[in-house]
């Protein structure tokens, strides 16, 4: 009975406005403060979500580096395919650390600390992969990114959420993670015309951009009223919100759900394994598994060998896989706010679906030598309904609503799960796409089809919709199970 009352308070989209965070959590007032309203974009705001997105591009290309440098590193530096190997996975190494430390360290030190310390790291990867002469410090460098991009995944979405309003606080989030996937072609493409020690230092742009941004973006506001900083909590606020707009209710929303929540103790990791967590854990650890066991990285890593596999060249593969992720990137940012959370990654992972079916069917037409001509173009077809797929939802709203659903006591902690789950399925999946393929090609893509199948059954019956409302309102109807 509890988990039935649980699954429907979590599932109900309720009207914006009908929770006043004030003298306990989430007392029904049908009187909707003027926090509530929707809010406008602002200069600082946009130039906020253009300083953090430069995280999520610079991820998103430390990603998609490996690819085409791989035959200029062998080549340079005379490593073997064991060597280059080791430098392809040592990423997800740092990933997982980082990811580990990610919610803590930007709970202590604050988001925007956060995100200089990940630029250091980014920069002195990409430095030592420039100057490498061996694979040590080849392999050193890439250890860095991979800690840089673990923090970037958990403070990216983290701070977003935290600083707009709550009708751009899906567009604009949405966005910025999709920059990730975007970054992954973008590296790709230049890959093909330059070499690779230039290469790496175009990775070190979008870093240094941010690294000179975080001076003229505030503190996520949020951060500054948990840790008792008033004066700078109202100040950022402002900042945010526009010097003539009235701020005081949504200020006051804020400091009275901060005030409550915080006579709550800090959950350690341990103390969060409890069941009255159970749930939401449930759908941050589920929505981290959905994102990367349909598939993403099987295409990212071995986007080569699957374009050879199917008889079409690399550059001509990436230009008609890559062109159409932008304008479903602009596209997600829009229906993320029209037609909610859980409507469009249902979607989305519906088109994950359908894109490795076609993949798998190419697969299958080849090997009995039917229609032959077709099997490239249904081959390219598959992972263009899967990238698109991808930039339109699934990469950015798993992240949306992670950031949304935990309270702000347990946000580090329960951040760092989701996000260590993430990176150690990033490794799986890399780690058996070739003893998949070695199996079976067309079983491989079914593989994954098959469990974004499920994906959208697990979407529909656990995950909740978190359009319209406020992170206070958000995690105040959810605070009865928490007490």
């Amino acid at each position: 009975m509890e988990d039935e009352e649980l699954a429907k308070s979590l599932l109900v989209t309720q009207q914006p406005g009908n929770i006043r965070i004030s003298n306990g959590f989430g007392s029904n007032d049908t009187g909707a403060s003027a926090s509530t309203s929707a809010s406008g974009v602002t200069a600082v705001l946009l130039l906020s979500a253009f300083v953090t997105a430069c995280s999520a591009f610079a991820g998103g290309f430390v990603a998609g580096y490996s690819a085409p440098a791989e035959s200029g590193i062998i080549d340079d530096l005379g490593l073997s395919v064991a060597e280059y190997s080791v430098f392809g996975s040592i990423m997800t190494i740092g990933g997982m650390v980082g990811a580990v430390i990610s919610g803590k360290l930007a709970d202590i030190i604050g988001r925007k600390y956060t995100m200089w310390i990940l630029d250091i790291f980014y920069i002195m990867g990409w430095l030592a992969i420039y100057f490498a002469k061996g694979a040590w410090l080849l392999d050193l460098g890439r250890l860095s990114l991979g800690f840089g991009f673990g923090l970037t995944c958990y403070v990216v979405p983290t701070y977003l959420s935290e600083i707009t309003p709550k009708n751009l606080r899906g567009g604009i989030t949405s966005v910025s993670m999709a920059m990730m996937p975007l970054s992954v072609s973008v590296a790709y493409l230049i890959g093909s015309v330059i070499n690779w020690r230039a290469l790496a230092l175009i990775g070190a742009i979008p870093c240094l951009l941010q690294l000179f941004g975080l001076f003229f973006i505030p503190e996520s506001p949020r951060w500054l009223a948990k840790i008792g900083r008033e004066k700078e909590f109202e100040a950022a606020l402002q900042h945010l919100r526009g010097k003539n707009v009235n701020i005081s209710d949504e200020a006051a929303d804020i400091k009275d759900y901060t005030e409550n929540i915080q006579k709550i103790p800090e959950d350690k990791i341990l103390d969060l394994f409890q069941q009255k967590y159970a749930h939401l854990h449930i759908v941050g650890i589920g929505l981290m598994v959905l994102q990367q066991f349909g598939g993403l990285n099987g295409y990212t890593y071995y986007m080569n060998e699957i374009f050879e596999l199917a008889g079409v060249p690399s550059i001509t593969g990436f230009i008609v896989v890559s062109i159409p992720q932008i304008p479903a990137i602009a596209l997600g940012s829009i229906l993320i706010e029209k037609f909610g959370r859980r409507t469009l990654l249902m979607v989305c992972v519906t088109g994950e679906c359908l894109g490795c079916f076609l993949t798998g069917l190419s697969f299958v037409l080849q090997n009995l030598n039917w229609w032959m001509e077709a099997a490239p173009t249904l081959m390219l077809s598959g992972i263009v309904v899967f990238k698109v797929s991808y930039s339109l939802g699934v990469g950015s709203i798993p992240w949306i609503i992670i950031s949304e659903i935990f309270p702000i006591n347990i946000k580090g902690s329960a951040g760092s799960i989701c996000n260590a789950v993430n990176w150690f399925c990033t490794w799986l999946v890399s780690f058996t796409f070739n003893f998949l393929i070695e199996w079976s090609l067309a079983g491989t893509f079914f593989i994954y089809g098959s469990m974004s199948c499920l994906g959208v059954l697990f979407i529909a019956k656990l995950v909740p919709e978190t359009k319209g409302r406020t992170l206070e309102e958000i995690q105040a109807s959810l605070t009865h199970i928490l007490q």
